[in-house]
């Protein structure tokens, strides 16, 4: 008790801080995701997340390697369709010769080493902007997974180390993974959005894709009949546990910041990495806060990101990771 025990001796100086530091980040413990465009010499910024950008094939390349020379190991890709690509049943996405296809190859060659994970959910080929297939007014749970499957053997065949799923349809984990294993692709993994809630926060990514569920008769106007709801907690380590169950080597949480009591219930509960995307909404807002003055954008970001670290996160898809690692060197 007071006086014997003073908690502050050990905050004493940096050093002693430091000593007793329980978290600490590197640029280990980031993924960079990167959006994809068609065309040549293409950097097109994000209107809504500053400093943000897409990339054509041939300056993905650079990019990427500016990432490895940061330390940052792995990348999670997406892709911005053109609209005459899309239809209901994402044709498109399965093609060889596809944006995301050759995106896949574009990293690998410019570094072999690096971790590919790829994107596989329906909303950037489809001209409704749903992750499944819709047929008289609802998103099909099974017709889409199988669609979702040959996404994903489409990613492998064209070297993806991992898939990840984000598309919330129920059963789609083990369908693709059967559907790996009986064409060979036995060591290409699975990265499940396994508790991926129906937030707010996503909107400033639909619109780096162009992916936001389109208003028209008879389409559903979200997608909360497939993404959990942001007021449960225990449906998401039902969810994650029935992912790993049917083959998920990785399961995430999305988004980050308000929800990492979800994270700590499924770090509690699980015995595979757990990854947390830090989503464009929580990207903006500090954005858009440190340009008025009212934050320190840098303290801010490594903040968030420790506390993500914290709350059981084994690494963070982050799009500050160019950033963080930055500040981190």
């Amino acid at each position: 008790m007071f006086p014997l025990r003073r908690n502050r001796r050990l905050r004493t100086n940096e050093a002693i801080r430091s000593l007793v530091r329980q978290n600490f980040l590197t640029p280990n413990d980031f993924q960079a995701p990167l959006f994809i465009v068609e065309g040549k010499n293409k950097k097109e910024e994000i209107a809504s997340m500053p400093n943000y950008f897409r990339f054509s094939l041939d300056l993905l390349q650079q990019e990427v390697k500016d990432l490895w020379s940061l330390g940052i190991k792995s990348v999670l890709l997406f892709v911005k369709v053109d609209d005459q690509l899309k239809d209901n049943k994402g044709t498109e996405a399965v093609n060889a010769d596809g944006l995301m296809q050759r995106a896949i190859k574009t990293v690998k060659d410019a570094v072999p080493e690096m971790v590919v994970m790829t994107d596989v959910a329906l909303d950037p080929y489809s001209i409704y902007g749903h992750d499944g297939i819709i047929e008289n007014g609802k998103v099909l749970n099974d017709e889409s997974v199988k669609a979702l499957a040959q996404m994903a053997l489409s990613h492998a065949q064209a070297g993806a180390d991992f898939v990840a799923p984000s598309d919330m349809m129920d059963g789609r984990i083990l369908v693709m993974r059967e559907t790996l294993e009986t064409e060979g692709f036995t060591n290409t993994g699975i990265m499940s959005y396994s508790a991926k809630f129906a937030s707010a926060f996503y909107g400033p990514f639909r619109d780096a894709l162009d992916s936001a569920p389109v208003d028209a008769k008879d389409i559903p106007k979200d997608k909360k009949t497939y993404q959990m709801d942001p007021a449960n907690r225990d449906e998401a380590i039902k969810e994650t546990l029935m992912d790993i169950e049917e083959g998920a080597d990785i399961v995430m949480v999305k988004p980050g910041l308000c929800y990492l009591d979800i994270v700590r219930d499924i770090k509690n509960n699980v015995n595979v990495p757990i990854s947390v995307y830090q989503v464009s909404g929580e990207y903006a807002m500090i954005k858009a806060a440190s340009e008025k003055g009212w934050l320190d954008h840098d303290a801010v970001i490594l903040e968030q990101l420790t506390a993500i670290k914290r709350a059981g996160a084994d690494f963070i898809a982050t799009y500050f990771a160019k950033d963080a690692a930055k500040l981190l060197s």
